[in-house]
C-alpha cells in the first residue's frame, strides 16, 4: 500500500510545482472561484475571472502572501492563499502610451478621429 502511495505521489509531482512569489512580484488575484457565488460585489456570467495586477508586500506565511489591494476591495482581506493568485508577466507590447489631451480654459475640448477604418454608401 506504502509502494503505490508513493507512486502515486512520484507522478502527480511530476506535473506539479509550488507556486513561490517575491515581494515585489505582481500577480492576479482570482475573484470567481464558484459559479453563483458574489465576490467582491460582483456577480454574473461577465465578470473577470481574475483582477489585477496586484503588487505582493510581503510573505505571511508558507503558501499565503499579502498584496496590495484597490481602494474599492479596502474592505476585503489583503492576505491570499497561493491557489488565489497568478503571477503577472509583464509584455511591454501591449502598453499603450496615451496621447495627451488639450483642454480648454472652459474644459471643453474637440474630438478628431484618427483614422478612417471603413466606408460605405447604402442605398435605399
Amino acid at each position: 500500500m506504502k509502494a503505490t502511495h508513493n507512486h502515486q505521489n512520484s507522478y502527480a509531482d511530476k506535473w506539479h510545482s509550488p507556486l513561490e512569489f517575491e515581494v515585489g512580484d505582481h500577480v492576479f488575484l482570482r475573484v470567481s472561484s464558484t459559479k453563483g457565488v458574489m465576490r467582491f460585489g460582483q456577480l454574473g456570467k461577465l465578470t473577470p475571472r481574475y483582477i489585477g495586477p496586484c503588487p505582493t508586500i510581503e510573505k505571511v506565511g508558507e503558501l499565503a502572501y499579502r498584496s496590495q489591494l484597490a481602494r474599492e476591495l479596502s474592505r476585503v482581506c489583503n492576505v491570499f492563499h497561493v491557489s488565489q493568485l497568478r503571477k503577472y508577466i509583464t509584455d511591454l507590447s501591449y502598453e499603450i502610451e496615451p496621447e495627451p489631451l488639450h483642454v480648454r480654459e472652459d474644459f471643453t475640448y474637440e474630438k478628431q478621429p484618427i483614422e478612417i477604418l471603413d466606408r460605405r454608401e447604402k442605398q435605399l
